[in-house]
């Protein structure tokens, strides 16, 4: 894009929450946003849900609240579809003056991870299946949306139901529309489980694009959303009495030559596979966190809701935590199916690729993968139970050590529990209205 003809465009970095953090800049900066020209706090990017400070924080007062230095990623710039001016959004990470990637920018974390696969000669090939709800928050509770062709609020769940997508085909043609004119490659939608709850997935690319393309993804939905009348969240759980939304990623690992690493022609898989599998399941529970960021993220992590509660591994087995699809040999890959929809994805993908490069570096062998329902099943490690322990075991996780720095790790735990100090006090009853767009 010519970001000089423009009236004005965006630069945003991702914050710890997944939010967008920058600032509206003239088409002046355009030639010069490689040199340094934007400049930000760097506690900015480690702000809570509502984007207060944290309490206590050295990156605010105890550093004289220092600035670092936006720069481009390789991704942006990219069209602003949800919005009706012309303008443009360049994706940014924050560095300090020497030009250092700064410790709590989430995508920096993803960043030192793929670089672990390279330093091996690999790169990782992943793909995001990301639901979500469309809802009306107009009123003191989320409701259902009207259905845009009978005008009666939706009522009923309806699984792959084509008559549920062509009702809301207008505000599906733009969000298509959109993806294409910011390069995200979006594959099949469909109607989910949950009432006006869709599924789109992302198809597979490089890891880091991935988590790029997800960002973006839930960015352009909402706002979409808005421009049609109606709410569209990624928070795990929007209806306690309904289904909850989630965040599956599929990878796998491709050498030098462009083979997958996982793949030994047969459909149980190789070594390497099976350490992977191993990581991610021993630093699942201490990365729960990561995978149920918010309050509300506990909601959907109980029996019997699709979403997983204990650490376990399967071919073809969609109660497991760890699924490995079938298929070709040649794309023998590890679904990955206990994040929400509210996660961060630079965060995610940091955990699930970092726990599975730690099984490979030290060739660990899984348990038995089960069969039959993993609900069913006693002593599997099980997730965190709720946020505070969720919060305790990522401080203190081995293998999260192995996969975030110290300091990001110290971030997000000072974030989440300034975030369970303001959330006690405010009504619970109000609880959704700081989740239902910011997610």
């Amino acid at each position: 894009m010519d970001l000089s003809s423009l009236h004005s465009f965006r630069v945003a970095a991702c914050d710890l929450n997944g939010q967008m953090r920058g600032k509206r800049v003239p088409p002046s900066y355009a030639e010069k946003l490689d040199k340094g020209a934007v400049r930000m706090p760097f506690s900015a990017l480690n702000v809570d849900l509502w984007g207060a400070d944290i309490d206590g924080s050295p990156l605010v007062f105890e550093s004289g609240d220092a600035d670092g230095v936006l720069l481009p990623t390789d991704r942006g710039p990219v069209p602003v579809p949800w919005l009706a001016t012309d303008t443009a959004l360049v994706p940014m990470s924050l560095y300090d003056d020497a030009g250092n990637p700064f410790a709590g920018d989430p995508r920096h974390a993803l960043a030192a991870v793929l670089e672990r696969y390279a330093q091996r000669g690999w790169s990782v090939i992943a793909a995001t299946e990301l639901e979500f709800t469309l809802l009306d928050s107009s009123g003191g509770q989320p409701r259902p949306p009207i259905n845009p062709v009978t005008q009666r609020r939706l009522a009923d769940e309806a699984v792959l139901s084509m008559a549920e997508m062509d009702a809301f085909d207008t505000f599906f043609t733009e969000l298509y529309d959109g993806c294409a004119a910011m390069s995200i490659p979006a594959q099949t939608a469909i109607s989910e489980s949950g009432i006006g709850q869709f599924e789109i997935n992302l198809n597979h690319q490089e890891a880091m694009r991935c988590a790029d393309d997800t960002w973006l993804f839930k960015a352009l939905t909402r706002g979409l959303a808005r421009k049609h009348g109606f709410t569209a969240t990624f928070m795990a759980k929007p209806y306690a009495d309904d289904a909850g939304n989630g965040m599956h990623v599929h990878f796998s690992v491709v050498d030098q030559h462009g083979q997958n690493v996982f793949d030994d022609g047969g459909a149980e898989g190789t070594d390497l596979l099976r350490w992977a599998i191993a990581g991610c399941l021993t630093a699942m529970p201490g990365s729960t966190l990561v995978f149920a960021p918010h309050g509300n993220s506990y909601t959907r992590l109980v029996p019997g809701a699709h979403a997983p509660t204990g650490a376990s591994w399967a071919y073809e087995n969609r109660t497991a935590a760890l699924r490995v699809p079938g298929g070709a040999p040649a794309a023998r890959r590890i679904e990955h199916r206990v994040a929400g929809g509210d996660i961060n994805p630079y965060m995610m993908l940091a955990a699930v690729l970092g726990a599975a490069l730690n099984g490979i570096e030290d060739q660990s062998t899984p348990p038995a993968p089960i069969s039959g329902n993993a609900y069913d099943i006693e002593g599997l490690p099980q997730l965190a139970p709720d946020w505070p322990a969720a919060i305790a075991a990522f401080e203190t996780d081995p293998s999260v050590a192995r996969i975030f720095p110290a300091d990001l790790i110290r971030y997000f735990a000072m974030t989440k529990r300034q975030e369970i100090r303001r959330f006690a006090e405010r009504p619970p009853e109000d609880h959704w209205l700081s989740y239902i767009e910011a997610v």
